[in-house]
Formats: structure tokens, sequence, C-alpha cells
């Protein structure tokens, strides 16, 4: 049926309606005595004006927008509407009979008006109760002839072939979630039951559906009724709330969906296609990292912000994310042309006003970075710059000391030959107590740059340090995720291994903010929640693809890499890490730099000289040597000649 078929047939409908509701009414008035007399000399108004009564009725309702949505939606808001149409169709009405020197009793305007309500109310009513059960799967034999139920058993597709699901939320966003689904049957979805903590809400019914329980009944519920997909539908839900219901939800095979957050919300209808799938930063339990944006935009708004190693996973949030608080100059800096290049698209579309600089040059070479230095003049600089990966570093240490210590020194240096306000280095929780190159060399970087606050004049440094980020480049998420796509097995290298994680946004979040409340030589330490194992990591990413681990995809567990530690630390024996005025942020006391750094800073040779003359000529076990002479702290840890298996590099 067309719609304006449709349409035609509701017409014809409200017009009966309403001659029926003046024809009820006057019986009613008059004792359901048609033949008296007082009947007779007051029908006559409406017998005389029978068709223009009903005209400007059904004109007022057309007016009123009734037959634009009936027959998809009707609820709440349509009843509003139906109601405000109707007493302006009597007042219409009772308007003509006026102006033509005729009238009705006051009774019967009345009882019009409550039963018009009645009756084109109730016709909305009965049709959504009829279609909200058909599309549940029941025939009305006599109602539905076998034709229509064919053709829209034919729109909507085998009944059985539809995902059974579970909603979990039965409140506002649960509700508009069920009847969603239940209005849209072409996304083959059938809300089968429902779930809630509220004790008072269980056994209860919600858009029809039932609440079967809590999250405690999760598994039983799903399997006593089949289900084939769970939706957490609680926006207004702590992220700690969600992590222990996608826990529950874990526990069976469904499918999970989720919706965003009341942030991701705002202003904007609750719908199917607002779902996303349950990803692993909904098991990380951490509310979302809020920061003081009134202190960044305090030395970022109007200032000229230079980014190294602007094209990594860090770098390039840092960018998006400065780009927000209005710098006058963004400069972005990276040795790979591809990773500048897509980010100076993105910056050019997201950002059209922002004056964007996408430069390629190394921070180990001091020529290249002062002239940069010099041609933009910033005056904040982020050094994200660096070799991150653990193995790689393992196998080719001496590029590690020229990438990452080097670098730092010259990026040090040139901050306070060019008077920079504001000098932040990107850190890693593995330079505490380091057990690999990487970490050695990050520590002796954080050494370099506390070591230069001493004497600067210019320049307020910082270093920020932190764990493990989901999804950046090279990090466990983008290879296990590889590997189960593969089909397995996921490569684990210890059962009882852990790490702390943060989502990128969170960690560049911080690291701006952190940026605010540097004064001089301050190493801040990030609050990263509780360590993870990755086993647990990688047992939920299997879930979440919708596998059984151990079963469909095999873990299996290989060796601790050489340098791998087994649980990362924060901060070092003497920082004494103390809170700062963001919640999430700590700062370390600063400690004095080992005394062959010393020597090597302040002697006749620079560092460069010494690294490139000295350290460049050595074999990778005497730079690892020279490595923990700088950094005492670092324990090497001799690579065994069985180890093999896949590089699975550890992101800062």
């Amino acid at each position: 049926m067309t719609r304006y078929a449709r349409v035609a047939i509701l017409l014809a409908v409200d017009a009966l309606a309403v001659n029926v509701s003046y024809i009820f009414s006057y019986l009613a008035r008059f004792d359901f005595n048609a033949d008296s007399e007082s009947f007779l000399d007051w029908f006559s108004a409406y017998g005389d004006n029978m068709l223009a009564l009903s005209l400007i009725k059904v004109a007022v309702f057309v007016a009123f927008g009734l037959y634009n949505s009936l027959w998809r939606y009707a609820g709440a808001e349509e009843i509003a509407r139906i109601l405000a149409a109707m007493a302006v169709g009597v007042f219409a009405n009772v308007t003509f009979l006026g102006l033509s020197q005729q009238s009705m009793p006051r009774s019967i305007v009345f009882m019009t008006y409550v039963v018009d309500v009645f009756l084109i109310g109730g016709s909305r009513l009965i049709y959504r109760a009829i279609r909200g059960v058909r599309l549940e799967g029941f025939h009305f034999a006599g109602l539905i002839s076998a034709k229509s139920r064919l053709g829209l058993e034919a729109r909507l597709g085998d009944e059985g072939a539809r995902a059974k699901v579970m909603v979990f939320g039965a409140g506002d966003a649960g509700a508009s979630m069920i009847k969603e689904i239940k209005s849209h049957p072409e996304h083959g979805k059938r809300v089968v039951v429902a779930m809630d903590d509220a004790p008072y809400k269980r056994g209860k019914r919600i858009v029809g559906v039932k609440i079967a329980g809590g999250r405690g009944n999760i598994r039983q519920a799903a399997r006593r009724y089949g289900v084939d997909e769970i939706i957490i539908a609680i926006p207004s839900a702590s992220k700690k709330v969600i992590q222990e219901i996608v826990n529950e939800c874990k526990k069976t095979k469904c499918k999970l969906r989720i919706l965003p957050g009341l942030g991701d919300l705002i202003n904007e209808k609750v719908s199917i296609n607002k779902l996303r799938d349950v990803d692993i930063e909904d098991l990380l339990g951490r509310e979302p990292v809020r920061v003081n944006l009134r202190e960044i935009s305090g030395y970022l708004e109007g200032r000229i912000v230079m980014v190294t190693g602007g094209g990594g996973s860090i770098g390039s949030e840092l960018c998006r994310q400065i780009a927000r608080f209005r710098p006058r100059r963004l400069i972005a800096v990276d040795i790979y042309e591809n990773s500048v290049f897509d980010l100076s698209n993105e910056m050019s579309f997201k950002f059209p006003a922002l004056e964007f600089e996408a430069v390629i040059g190394s921070v180990r070479s001091k020529g290249r970075m002062r002239e940069t230095m010099a041609k933009y003049k910033p005056h904040v600089v982020f050094h994200a710059a660096a070799h991150k990966h653990v193995p790689l570093m393992e196998l080719n240490p001496r590029e590690a000391i020229v990438n990452n210590v080097l670098g730092t020194a010259n990026m040090v240096d040139l901050a306070e030959e060019h008077a920079v306000d504001k000098f932040v280095m990107i850190s890693t929780d593995k330079a505490v107590n380091p057990t690999n190159v990487m970490g050695a060399t990050k520590r002796v970087a954080e050494m370099i740059v506390q070591e230069k606050c001493r004497t600067a004049r210019n320049t307020h440094y910082a270093v920020v340090r932190f764990g493990n980020v989901l999804g950046s480049n090279g990090s466990v998420i983008p290879l296990f995720r590889k590997q189960i796509e593969n089909g397995g097995p996921v490569t684990v290298t210890h059962p009882d291994i852990t790490r702390y994680f943060m989502t990128i946004p969170e960690a560049v979040q911080l690291v701006i903010q952190a940026g605010a409340l540097a004064e001089g030589g301050e190493i801040f330490i990030l609050d990263m929640g509780e360590q993870i194992r990755i086993m647990d990591l990688a047992e939920n990413l299997i879930r979440l693809s919708g596998y059984a681990p151990h079963e469909d995809i095999e873990i299996k567990i290989t060796q601790l890499r050489p340098g791998e530690k087994l649980h990362e630390e924060l901060a070092l024996d003497g920082e004494e890490a103390k809170a700062t005025r963001h919640e999430k942020i700590f700062v370390g006391k600063p400690l004095p730099p080992s005394e062959d750094l010393s020597k090597a800073l302040n002697g006749g040779r620079t560092l460069e000289e010494i690294i490139y003359g000295e350290v460049a000529a050595m074999t990778d076990g005497e730079a690892k040597e020279w490595l923990r002479r700088m950094a005492p702290a670092y324990v090497i840890k001799r690579r065994r000649p069985e180890t093999r298996g896949v590089l699975i590099g550890d992101e800062e």
C-alpha cells in the first residue's frame, strides 16, 4: 500500500470518527432519545452543517501533521499533538457555527472533544499495538489478509533469521532503543529480554519486553532466551560500571554493542545508528580524563607550538588536540614524510584557519633543527620523537642512543638557545629501573632534561612519563587484532606479564596539561590506574571479536623477550612522587644525573662528539655498557640464543 493510499484511508477514518463523535454526543446529551423535540431542535446545528464541520476538523488535523508519521510511530508525542489538534478543531467548529448564527449545547462541545480524543487517539494506539505484536511474529487472521501477511513477511524477512537481542538498561535510553528496534525490523533484530540492576524493575516490562534480572543474571538469561547480541544502553553509567557489565557479558558468546556516553549523545536521538562495538577501551574501567581548559589555553592559545615526532601516534594526536586551542602556528617535525603528509591533509581539512607547517627532518641533526627553530621561533616544544620499539632497539642499541639520547640533547640545547618558553619531553615507564635499551636511552634523556634545568635561564623544562598507549603504532592491540583476523594463534610472552595502559587521547590530554603545570625540572607521572594482565587483554580482545579464547583462537605463550620486564614501574626510588593540582598527574622529585653522564654533559667534548666519535664505533655489547654507565639503574639482560618469535613493539 502506498503512502498516499494510507493517508487517504486515515482521512476517511478520521472523518467518520468526527461524525460518530457528534452523533454519540447528541444522543448521550438527550438520554439516547432521538425522537424527543429537544433533540431534533438542537441536532439541526450538526445535521445541517455535517460536511462543513467534518472538513474543518480534518483540515485542522492536516495542519497539525497528524498524517506525517503515523504509520511508523505512534506514542506520547503523537497523542500530545492529537490533544492539541482536537482542541483547535472544536474551537474552529464553534467559531464557524457562531459566524453562521448557529450554536450547540456547551455539554456537546465538551463531549465531542472527549470522544474525538478517544476515537482518533485510540485508533493510533490500536494501530501501534497491532503493529508491535505483528512485528513480534504473531498473525491476525481476519484482520490481516493472507496476501498482506505474505507481503509483510517478504519485507521483514524470516522471523527466525532475526538476531535475538538483550538490552541492558531499562531506563529512558533502553526504552528508546527497544522502540527503535521494533520500529526498524529491516535491521534484522528482535529484542527478547531486557536487564537492569534496579531491583524494583525486575519482573516488570519495558515497551512490552520483560526485565529478567540484573548483571548477575546476564549469562543465565542469554542462555534461556537464546540471545545473539547484547546492547548496553546506559549512556549515563560510569566507566567502572560499564566495565563490570561488559565483564559479565563476556561470559556469554554474544556479540556486544554499546551506546556512547551522554557527552556523545547530547542533542542527538538514541538510535541503532549510534551503537558501536564494545572496544578494549571500555574494559579499562577508567573515567575519562578531564583537563583544565583555561590553564591549557593560557599557554597555547596564540602561541607558536612545535611537535617533534609529529607524524607518530602520540605526536599526531598532540597536533590534533593542540589545534583545538587555537595556536598562532603549529609545526610538526618528523623524518617520515608519509606520516606528516597525511597529518597535513587532515589538519587542513579539520582546522582550515590553522597555520600548520610540516617539516621533514631528524632531531639527530642539530643543524637541521637549529635552522627550523630559527625559522619558526616556537614558544612551546613537545618532544615526542624517539625510537620506541623494545625488541628492535635491543638489536640496534647505537641507533637508539643516537636518536633518543643525542636527539633529545640537541632539542634541549636548541630550546634554550632560541628562548623557548616551555619544553616538554615524552618519556615512558620503561625508563624506570630500565632492563632494555629503549628504556635506558629514555632514562638518560630524562636526566639530560633535568640537568639542563640547573643552568637554563629562558626555558621551563619538564618530562612526562606514562605507560603503554592503546592502539599506537606497533602496540600490542593492533598486533593481537591481526593475529585474530588470521585465525590465531595470539602470542603472549608470559601468562603473568602486566602493563599500564591509557588511550592515546587520554595520554595526550595529560601531556598538554602537564605542560601547563611545568615550572622547571619536573618529571610528571601520569596516573594510569591498575596494571592490566596482557593475558586478560588477549582473552578480552578475542571475545570482543566474537570468538572463544583457547577454543576458537589459540593463545600461545612464548617467553619474555630480551630486556622485557614482567611488571613495569612508574617512579624511581627517591623520586617521591607527589600530587599536583590535577588528580591524574603526580610530580617526582628531580634526581641528579649519574657521574658519567654529568662528565659527558659538562666535559671538554660535546655529547655529539662522544656519541659519533666513540659510541658509533662500539659493538652492540659495548654500546649497552656505555648506556649502563650513563644510567646505572639499567640492568642489562643478556639475550638468550634460543629466543625467537614475533617482535611485539611496546609503545610509550
